[in-house]
């Protein structure tokens, strides 16, 4: 395994969201009264993947979160998790980069353009 893969190399900040994911998804499971058994089977994974996806484990596909997501009902918030135009850090690059002047270009006669 890579290291970048290795657990001990992950961001203190990263290492927490996994874990607070991993915990809220198995919260999720439990107020819906599915068993691990009974969710691994709709996801399509192992008892043993789903524990590992319930203790934060990063080396799970992104694959296995949407279909976990997806039996639960709420698919829906992978197309929160970085939406482009609530993106405020990319929007204000982007701004910085916007001309101060719009100037018109002139026409010539030829080609009739506006």
């Amino acid at each position: 395994m890579s290291a970048y893969l290795d657990k001990t190399q992950l961001p203190l900040p990263v290492s927490r969201v996994l874990k607070k994911f991993g915990m809220d998804l198995s919260l999720a499971r439990r107020r819906r009264r599915f068993s691990q058994q009974s969710m691994a089977e709709r996801i399509g994974i192992s008892v043993s993947s789903l524990r590992r996806l319930e203790n934060g484990d990063p080396t799970l596909s992104w694959g296995t979160i949407a279909r976990a997501l997806y039996v639960l009902g709420e698919l829906n918030k992978i197309n929160e998790l970085l939406d482009t135009a609530k993106d405020t850090i990319g929007l204000v690059l982007m701004d910085e980069q916007l001309p101060r002047r719009i100037r018109t270009r002139k026409s010539s006669p030829e080609t009739g353009a506006l």
